[in-house]
């Protein structure tokens, strides 16, 4: 029984299949000829569509090194993490494309080349939005960035790849992207307010006076020390705070900042013993410590500021150009052959699905039952319209 079933099963395949080639072989004609003429209509339609040409420019962003500054903040752990922690970039190239496509950019060269004239448009989001639909910017494996333009003016086209780098380049003037920079924006800032808090120490040591009592009350080095101290909590406090933006207290790094600000505090409590000094004797002592504490910072953020702006002028800030742009000497669109073979090929399928549709209907009015069915469905996709 399931023999004579399967057996059943395979001819009426091979009648369907026969069926569906007898269906094609008598449309023939059309479904060559058709396809043919409306591909050589695209084709001689394509001639009269504007060229358009795509000029591409290459270059290679600032590459970040560890520099001698980078090596030193092992020595400067609490400051040093602070700036680390800042300055992560975890992909260049991709923050670099980003930029590429930034509002900043894309304003600055509608306004330079008048691109709002050159689209036809009147606000700035639509002109953005054009710029964007005819401008690509990749980033290879290899680490070059390219910029590509399409243009209907090939010198337009060249300048405007070009300008995108000469655009980055502005854009990078006024914001810290790589590692160096960053440091550099982080040590300047802390050099400034150490540096203010400096003047005001020495302002209020200079308005206590000296006298030789004090001095042999509380030595010069002892204050140092303690104000060495002091400055390193200080720093060791700020690398903490800065932790627990990008780490849970139960992280290996995080406790151990704790441990050592704890060894600290207990340096500084072991060193700032009181001592049965007079009223004047305890504020100069207090005065020398602050002086001496905000020297220590300064030292520090120096330091490793002047660093930074040697390993930002090491890395450079400068992008390298490896292609410039140049006026294209052949159009990339439209591509003719390509429009010709496409329509062909879609108004073939096209034709050949309406040719078996229309070979399924035929059969379905020859078949009683089924012109009923299609009879009802019609009316019944009339009465929804409201068409009788």
């Amino acid at each position: 029984m399931n023999h004579e079933s399967n057996t059943e099963a395979a001819e009426d395949d091979e009648i369907s299949l026969l069926d569906l080639l007898q269906v094609i072989a008598e449309n023939l004609r059309l479904l060559i000829l058709a396809p043919i003429g409306l591909g050589l209509a695209a084709l001689a339609i394509s001639f009269g569509l504007a060229p358009t040409y795509t000029a591409s420019t290459v270059f290679m962003p600032p590459q970040q090194q560890q520099g001698s500054a980078a090596m030193m903040l092992q020595s400067l752990g609490a400051l040093g993490g602070v700036a680390g922690a800042a300055a992560g970039i975890k992909s260049p190239n991709d923050q670099y494309v980003s930029l590429l496509k930034s509002d900043a950019v894309a304003n600055a060269l509608i306004g330079r080349f008048g691109l709002l004239e050159q689209f036809e448009l009147k606000s700035l989001t639509d002109a953005r939005a054009q710029l964007d639909g005819v401008s690509k910017i990749t980033s290879g494996k290899d680490g070059l960035i390219v910029v590509s333009v399409d243009n209907g003016s090939p010198k337009l086209a060249a300048d405007i790849a070009n300008a995108y780098v000469e655009e980055l380049r502005t854009l990078l003037a006024r914001l810290a992207v790589t590692e160096a920079q960053q440091r550099r924006v982080f040590f300047e800032t802390q050099l400034e307010a150490t540096k203010r808090n400096l003047s005001i120490a020495e302002t209020a040591l200079r308005s206590s006076g000296v006298n030789s009592s004090a001095l042999k009350s509380s030595p010069v080095a002892t204050i140092s020390a303690v104000a060495q101290v002091q400055a390193q909590i200080a720093a060791q406090e700020v690398k903490v705070a800065s932790m627990r933006g990008y780490l849970t207290e139960s992280a290996p790094d995080f406790k151990q900042a704790m441990t050592e600000l704890s060894a600290l505090r207990t340096q500084f409590a072991k060193l700032e013993k009181p001592s049965p000094v007079d009223g004047d004797n305890a504020g100069y002592v207090g005065r020398v410590r602050d002086v001496k504490y905000y020297e220590t910072l300064f030292e520090l953020f120096a330091k490793q500021y002047e660093l930074a702006r040697v390993d930002e002028a090491r890395e450079g800030a400068l992008i390298q150009v490896v292609d410039a742009a140049v006026p294209p000497e052949k159009k990339s669109k439209p591509k003719k052959a390509l429009i010709a073979t496409l329509v062909t090929l879609a108004s073939f399928f096209v034709l050949l699905l309406f040719v078996f549709m229309r070979h399924a209907v035929r059969n379905a009015v020859a078949d009683p039952e089924l012109a009923e069915k299609l009879l009802r469905l019609r009316h019944a996709a009339r009465r929804s319209i409201g068409v009788n």
